[in-house]
């Protein structure tokens, strides 16, 4: 499914994972409020339920906000009602281990309005911005649960571009979500952008999530603070203690063995 939002010449706010996080998900409303952004210039890269401890609060704020959504993983799975959340994560791995604690949460945790609501988002947006046309993806149109990193051969970049022009037609630039980290690639094609996810932080030790701003034709990558201490109290409180309620404050994923060996921190690559 494609979704085409026309031509947006003003600032485009553009975000990832909310990750069941409201106090990240409210502060990022906050954010473009102030800025006089408003819902027709919003745009997210799916996963709005996840580690986090308030899923139908996120999925309600993001709906009022008139944000335009891309269907992530977590979308896609909660809305057929699927068993596990269809995250990419290797068989077995920590990070699929510990998905077995907050998905069943985010699954039971949201009510069939959500879901239905979930179904209908799209796997593709487009709009048009400074001249050039802009594709919005989740992870890959290949795979919808693709990580896809800043460090990743050419070939990555250029067959899911190949993928995307294929179903929409040509497109200038890219803009995904889906591996938790903010970056704006230079590729033969265009740029790939990646504003990051607002509701865990960049696995770089500090609390601050992130968020890009298109603006111009260029995306810069900001900083978005909240209250991290209360989503992880509030994370505790509902029993989602796998360690991404700790994520939230120390600034580090649980496990960082789905990320490439040179992008992993140095404290804790050694396991």
């Amino acid at each position: 499914m494609l979704r085409d939002l026309g031509v947006i010449n003003g600032p485009v706010l553009l975000f990832g994972g909310p990750y069941s996080n409201a106090q990240a998900t409210r502060a990022l409303l906050h954010e473009a409020a102030a800025r006089g952004i408003d819902g027709g210039q919003l745009i997210c890269t799916g996963d709005i339920v996840a580690y986090g401890a308030a899923p139908q609060i996120c999925v309600e704020l993001i709906r009022q906000s008139g944000a335009a959504v891309v269907a992530g993983n977590c979308e896609k799975q909660i809305g057929a009602g699927a068993l596990e959340c269809g995250c990419g994560f290797e068989e077995g791995s920590t990070c699929d281990m510990l998905s077995l604690g907050w998905y069943p949460f985010a699954r039971a945790h949201v009510d069939e309005a959500a879901r239905a609501w979930m179904r209908a988002c799209p796997d593709i947006v487009s709009f048009r911005h400074q001249g050039a046309r802009y594709a919005v993806i989740h992870g890959g149109i290949t795979d919808v649960a693709r990580f896809i990193w800043p460090n990743d051969d050419e070939t990555v970049f250029d067959a899911e571009w190949r993928a995307i022009e294929a179903q929409i037609g040509p497109v200038d630039h890219v803009i995904a979500g889906h591996c938790g980290l903010a970056f704006i690639r230079e590729t033969e094609r265009g740029q790939w952008l990646n504003p990051g996810v607002i509701g865990l932080p960049p696995h770089d030790g500090r609390q601050q999530t992130r968020f890009g701003l298109l603006d111009g034709g260029e995306m810069r990558i900001h900083r978005l603070r909240y209250d991290a201490e209360a989503a992880a109290a509030e994370m505790q409180r509902a029993g989602l203690t796998q360690g991404y309620d700790a994520g939230l404050l120390t600034g580090y994923w649980p496990s960082d063995e789905i990320l490439p060996e040179d992008l992993r921190a140095p404290s804790l690559a050694s396991g």
